[in-house]
């Protein structure tokens, strides 16, 4: 094994091309992430000059110290079964890390637990502290364990095929409903983020300032990793699809008024009714926007990113207006389309509690995620190898402790 000496370009092409390569892991990701305080260094191993093994090694200083926190987001991009190469890039990591003054070096690697139980044992040979298979979306490691993972390799029939039947139809009623998907551009992010903080205020989550997602952008669009989608509501295009489904039902009308069956006949008509009534107050309401909106009403929009043949469901928002058009279900179907288009062959939808409880606080995520079609990619998990023991200990133990003592404590307080 030796160190090699690689190029960004390499880099990037190396993890674009690997099974446990992840976006996380691209330069363009790194440079992203100095907006928040972190810095990187690349490492790479191989044989004969030829690539075997690489990470990108993510630095955040400790407030008030000299120290600092090295993660590999994702994990080392290698074969886990090759332990020389992973041995080689554990080496280069500990030399670099001890440069940068780290207490610790995380990893979770992006490959499957199950079948692996190997990689854990030998992990935790060369020293790793293993955080054990946690729930998916536990506050206790920095990216989720288990997320939900959609194959887009294949032709639209087959790739609706694979959604659950009740968002099938959804699917397919969005597509008439009278929306467009639009590729935007980086001055649309303005838009984005109002979207985003009423979805926050909506769900009741913290959402970031304009700067990030900026960041976001100029790193990895240039390099083709990452896209902005909007979906609006074209009030031309809605019109006519709502006054299709009047003269459907007024069809449907026609047909129930010739039933004999007197209490059956007075079912369908009252139901056919209330559906009228409510298309033409839809209408009514949609030639009004037609008026004052000609070039349509922003409804959702989402930040896409893909990573050689590994696609990302990365931030999503949507109005509190006109759900009934479903203009997020458009949304997910044309980036799947627009994935595989691009080469990729899976979509992730990002992180999960399985099968969580009802009253779970994750259980809306679980429902939403599940219906596309998507497998539970079951990671690996978080591993520390700890280089300074009290600084650890302080850092990752009594730290947390306290942090979550305090918020225990000024919930009894707001109770008082």
């Amino acid at each position: 094994m030796e160190v090699l000496n690689i190029t960004d370009k390499e880099h990037d092409e190396f993890v674009m091309s690997h099974p446990s390569g992840d976006l996380l892991q691209l330069t363009s990701w790194a440079g992203s992430k100095e907006l928040t305080g972190w810095y990187s260094r690349r490492i790479a191993v191989g044989r004969n000059g030829n690539t075997e093994g690489a990470a990108m090694l993510l630095f955040k200083k400790v407030p008030k110290t000299f120290f600092t926190m090295c993660y590999a987001s994702r994990g080392f991009v290698c074969d886990y079964q090759d332990e020389e190469v992973v041995k080689a890039l554990l080496d280069e990591a500990v030399k670099i890390a001890r440069d940068e003054k780290s207490y610790t070096i995380k990893i979770d690697p992006d490959i499957p637990a199950a079948g692996n139980e190997n990689v854990i044992s030998y992990l935790e040979a060369l020293g790793f502290n293993h955080h054990g298979l946690t729930d998916g979306m536990s506050k206790d490691v920095i990216q989720p364990r288990t997320t939900m993972v959609t194959d887009v390799s294949l032709d639209d029939k087959a790739l609706l095929q694979s959604f659950e039947r009740n968002n099938r139809t959804k699917v397919r009623n969005s597509l008439r409903a009278g929306t467009e998907v639009i590729k935007a551009g980086r001055e649309d992010l303005t838009d984005f983020v109002k979207l985003m903080k009423e979805t926050g205020e909506r769900d009741g989550f913290l959402t970031r300032d304009i700067t990030y997602f900026e960041s976001l952008y100029d790193h990895l669009n240039p390099a083709g990793h990452m896209e902005l989608f909007l979906v609006k509501l074209m009030p031309k295009e809605a019109s006519e699809s709502l006054e299709e489904d009047i003269n459907k039902v007024k069809k449907d009308i026609a047909k129930a008024d010739k039933i004999k069956d007197e209490q059956k006949k007075y079912n369908q008509l009252e139901n056919l009714n209330n559906r009228m009534n409510k298309l033409q107050g839809q209408l009514d309401g949609m030639l009004e926007i037609k008026r004052t909106h000609p070039d349509g009403v922003l409804l959702s929009g989402a930040l896409y990113a893909q990573s050689g043949h590994k696609s990302y469901y990365l931030y999503g928002a949507s109005s509190n207006d006109f759900r009934e058009f479903l203009p997020n279900h458009h949304m997910q179907w044309h980036m799947m389309q627009y994935a595989r288009e691009h080469g990729a062959q899976t979509y992730d939808f990002g992180g999960v509690s399985v099968e969580p409880d009802k009253d779970d606080e994750h259980f809306g995520l679980w429902q939403f995620k599940k219906v596309w079609g998507t497998e539970v990619s079951d990671k690996i998990g978080e591993f520390d190898y700890v280089m300074n023991r009290p600084l650890f200990t302080l850092a990752e133990v009594m730290f947390p402790l306290f942090q979550k003592g305090k918020m225990k404590l000024n919930k009894i307080i707001k109770r008082k």
